[in-house]
């Protein structure tokens, strides 16, 4: 298990919390693509499982958003927390391997069509 590690802030965090609020943004930009690309792959073929999938996907990608700007807090306040938490840290790797699996079958399903 990750335990969070605190630290008291040195003075300017730099670019740190900035980059770190950007690669959050980042991949929630691509989970909502993929998000898109699953809906729209589901109601072209009538596959319903695949728009349910992209509306899961709209749902994670509102999270990481949230997560990001917790992070992005964390890092630019008084006291620094190094290490995010490890269920946020899971929760982002299973929402992107869903992103994943959403994006490639969206394109056989869309490819089969």
């Amino acid at each position: 298990m990750v335990t969070s590690h605190v630290v008291h802030a040195t003075g300017d965090p730099g670019l740190q919390p900035e980059r770190t609020s950007l690669a959050w943004t980042r991949t929630a930009l691509a989970m909502a693509v993929n998000a898109l690309l699953a809906m729209r792959a589901g109601f072209v073929a009538g596959e319903p499982w695949l728009v349910a999938i992209g509306v899961l996907l709209f749902a994670a990608s509102g999270a990481v958003v949230a997560i990001g700007t917790v992070r992005r807090r964390q890092l630019s306040g008084e006291r620094l927390v190094i290490t995010p938490p490890a269920g946020a840290l899971l929760g982002v790797a299973v929402a992107t391997l869903v992103a994943s699996a959403g994006g490639v079958a969206s394109v056989f399903v869309g490819g089969a069509a």
